[in-house]
């Protein structure tokens, strides 16, 4: 399959060139389609980016960066000042490879669509430094997923909105109109017009899950993709290569990132996670002491975050949510929740919805 030209195709070493993203940031790529969306509701950009603490010439050039939590803050109030509940999912309608910059090109050098959403997972860190996407495959379904795991993030239930329309929309420009989910799960509940979300990804939904991922046919990993010819894969290669040696990240921002996707799958063990860095535990301890942190205190972090995600975000029973994040007890769970924020996870899931968060204790 052919893939579509597009403006985003400039000749290496030319402008826009694709900087470097650090801990907590990514690129606005995705977000500039945000001024013209407020424009269509009749708001002034310039006075919403104001209110979030952000210049509009920010969202000009899609090589800016910006903090992941100023990501949600924006999304979040977007959605409250346009009274949209799904501006997230709009945001993400208007955006696709091209908003991920030079990983949105690796397609163009690979053979097939499992090829280039394994090296999209694995570069993107260059463009994402606030969530991991996971690929999973069995016999009968491929499950294509995405986790926030920047602490401290407000309007996360916008974000996965946003990134979950993204993937979409990536999916059907690598296998053509002919491909659609499965269904699409998300990592929030339902809302009270799921009209628009059943409009555009013409699929079953299913809202208060565990993550939010795409649920596809698993042969769609196995169509070809016609690639750029071996030079230019070589330049590519050197490109990504240059961009990662710039970017590099100490073991405390890796372990975040890597944490996110062992919790979700039941296997945060710090034997999990020195195996996944090629290291002995006792290795990745000692280089987690140089930094100041434990791994047993990163993955409370990690825990601590997912958990209110899912609470602020979803109908999940408690029960639930304690057996998503590990915990073989309910109780264990909200012991674990009351340390860290002061509150059980009751009290907490209750005030949010009263609009008053409470103090974070952790």
């Amino acid at each position: 399959m052919h893939l579509p030209s597009s403006p985003g195709d400039a000749p290496f070493g030319s402008r826009s060139q694709m900087q470097p993203v650090y801990e907590g940031s990514i690129r606005v790529g995705p977000l500039i389609g945000v001024p013209p969306l407020l424009l269509e509701f009749g708001l002034d950009p310039l006075a919403v980016l104001t209110a979030v603490g952000l210049e509009v010439t920010l969202l000009a050039d899609p090589e800016n960066m910006i903090s992941y939590s100023a990501m949600g803050r924006l999304l979040k109030v977007c959605a409250e000042q346009t009274r949209c509940p799904h501006f997230g999912l709009l945001v993400g309608q208007r955006a696709g490879l091209d908003c991920l910059g030079l990983i949105g090109r690796l397609p163009r050098y690979v053979l097939d669509v499992g090829t280039a959403l394994r090296g999209m997972i694995l570069h993107l860190h260059l463009h994402d430094r606030g969530a991991v996407p996971a690929l999973s495959v069995e016999r009968s379904a491929a499950v294509l997923s995405y986790v926030v795991y920047q602490p401290g993030v407000a309007g996360t239930f916008q974000i996965y909105d946003a990134a979950i329309a993204i993937i979409y929309n990536i999916m059907r420009t690598l296998c053509g109109p002919g491909w659609l989910p499965k269904e699409v799960l998300f990592a929030h509940r339902q809302p009270q017009d799921p009209a628009p979300y059943r409009s555009f990804f013409q699929a079953p939904l299913r809202f208060d899950q565990e993550q939010t991922a795409l649920v596809f046919a698993p042969h769609w990993l196995h169509a070809t993709l016609r690639g750029a010819d071996p030079l230019q894969r070589q330049q590519f290669g050197e490109q990504i290569k240059q961009l990662v040696q710039q970017g590099q990240r100490d073991v405390v921002g890796k372990l975040r990132c890597a944490l996110a996707a062992l919790t979700m799958t039941r296997s945060a063990t710090l034997e999990q996670a020195a195996e996944l860095f090629s290291m002995h535990p006792r290795t990745l301890n000692r280089r987690l002491a140089e930094k100041g942190c434990t791994f047993r205190g990163l993955a409370e972090e990690v825990r601590y975050d997912l958990a209110r995600q899912f609470l602020e975000n979803t109908g999940m029973p408690i029960s639930q949510i304690a057996a998503v994040l590990g915990y073989a007890e309910t109780s264990a769970f909200t012991r674990a929740f009351r340390r860290w924020s002061g509150f059980s996870p009751t009290v907490w899931q209750e005030q949010m919805k009263t609009m008053s968060p409470l103090p974070t204790k952790i």
